[in-house]
């Protein structure tokens, strides 16, 4: 038997435990619902794509129209040409979309399926259009499905026509619909001409009218995507959900590429903001300077409640990137911080950022759940940000979780509200205050009880 106590680290290289992600098509299928009249359409079998619809209508409560290729036993053993083929030529006639967008599964990567040749072979109806882009499960995450999507409209679609629009394109990452409403209000407020792409919302948070439209009036027009190759620099907010669409971009249309980090929090939003402002020559609005005042203003005002609180942050890498220097601004103790996507790069923009602090963390991407539950075994944290499947930690360990992310599952109406911006940062800082508060009170009862028994 092993001389070992139970929570001791276990340094584990070939198995993951509760994954801090899920797999390539789930991003690609939410960005490809970011396109007007787009039919997403997973290529492999009728399983995957029920499963990929199935945790999307679970985070954001709409239901989400895809269609598959039925991949049967025959398709795994002769390839999937046939299938993909008919399915274009059935969605058009049945369905109507202006777009289908095809995403690959590990099946159809795995036997070798040359995706472009079947789409050239198909029967596209003139002013129809196919895109696609290889998302297999077995590499990189959500987030890295999403990114691929955004670059399979860029190359199938954007053209640098030689007629500059004088139009910011903002690439937002994988984010809710209430967040790329936030940054269109924000650009709005400034005057700033913007084409935004992947955008679902209008889409996936479009109002119930009793009156079925597959097709809601949101997302990007197919028109404007084309026209973002003529646009006078592209804002990339998050360098893995965005940044490579718009090296893309840049590589295709010479559309200068500008990434960002996604604009949560105080220094984020300002970052993002004066991006704006030097590219597009537009002064900040005064109701933005006001909101930022705002939330200034409620950081002091509710200081004693976070100061120097330690907090554990899981998720997608731009999102937690973005929180962990937000929870700094706000005087927190970002003690571990972990993402499921890999990427070297997260660990050492997280590792500087927490050494400038001065700080010491454990910061992993790549990371799984099992493990952030280990750390917190070994030395425990005043609070969690992330996922709903947080909760299983925060019960075992008695910490309260601040949800913030994706997946949401058992929770609702966080996909209309922002978390981005100086907004954002105030119903975040009402999460954490507020949270923090109920266990203050909380622990204050159980000590009332306790002097009584």
């Amino acid at each position: 038997m092993l001389d070992r106590t139970p929570y001791e680290y276990v340094n584990r290289n070939s198995l993951v435990i509760n994954p801090a992600k899920t797999c390539q098509p789930i991003g690609a299928m939410y960005a490809a619902l970011g396109i007007h009249r787009c039919l997403p359409h997973s290529h492999g079998s009728q399983g995957c794509c029920s499963y990929h619809r199935m945790h999307l209508s679970r985070h954001f409560r709409d239901p989400i129209a895809a269609s598959t290729s039925s991949f049967t036993e025959g398709a795994a053993v002769f390839g999937g040409g046939s299938n993909l083929k008919t399915a274009i030529k059935n969605i058009f006639a049945i369905y109507d979309p202006d777009i289908i967008a095809v995403h690959t599964t590990c099946l159809s990567e795995t036997i070798g399926d040359d995706i472009p040749v079947y789409i050239n072979q198909a029967q596209v109806p003139e002013g129809k259009a196919v895109i696609h882009a290889n998302t297999p499960s077995y590499v990189g995450s959500h987030i890295t499905g999403f990114s691929n999507m955004v670059k399979g409209m860029i190359k199938y679609l954007s053209v640098n026509s030689n007629r500059p629009n004088e139009k910011l394109n903002i690439i937002p990452g994988f984010v809710n619909p209430g967040d790329m409403r936030e940054i269109k209000r924000m650009l709005q407020t400034m005057s700033v001409k913007h084409i935004m792409f992947p955008d679902t919302s209008g889409v996936l948070d479009a109002p119930l009218t009793g009156q079925y439209n597959m097709y809601p009036p949101g997302g990007t027009k197919i028109k404007e995507i084309i026209d973002a190759g003529n646009s006078e620099a592209t804002l990339a907010l998050g360098s893995f959900a965005s940044g490579g669409a718009a090296d893309e971009l840049r590589k295709k249309a010479k559309v200068r590429s500008i990434i960002l980090p996604a604009p949560i929090g105080i220094r984020a939003t300002d970052e993002f903001l004066m991006a704006v402002s030097r590219v597009s020559g537009r002064e900040i609005s005064a109701a933005l300077e006001e909101e930022r005042g705002q939330i200034i203003d409620i950081m002091v005002d509710l200081h004693d409640q976070y100061q120097g609180r330690q907090v554990a942050i899981f998720g997608d890498p731009d999102i937690v990137m973005s929180l962990t220097a937000f929870t700094l601004e706000l005087g927190m103790i970002p003690r571990y911080v972990l993402t499921g996507t890999p990427g070297d790069a997260f660990e050492r923009e997280v590792g500087q950022m927490l050494n400038q602090a001065g700080i010491d963390a454990r910061v992993k991407a790549g990371g799984d759940l099992f493990t952030l539950h280990q750390w917190i075994k070994q030395e425990s944290v005043d609070l969690l940000i992330g996922t709903t499947y947080g909760k299983y930690i925060a019960r075992a360990e008695d910490i309260p979780l601040v949800r913030v992310g994706f997946p949401i599952l058992d929770r609702g109406v966080h996909s209309y509200l922002p978390i981005v911006g100086y907004k954002g940062a105030m119903r975040l800082l009402e999460l954490i205050s507020n949270t923090l508060l109920d266990r203050q009170d909380r622990d204050a009862l159980d000590e009332d009880l306790e002097l009584i028994m």
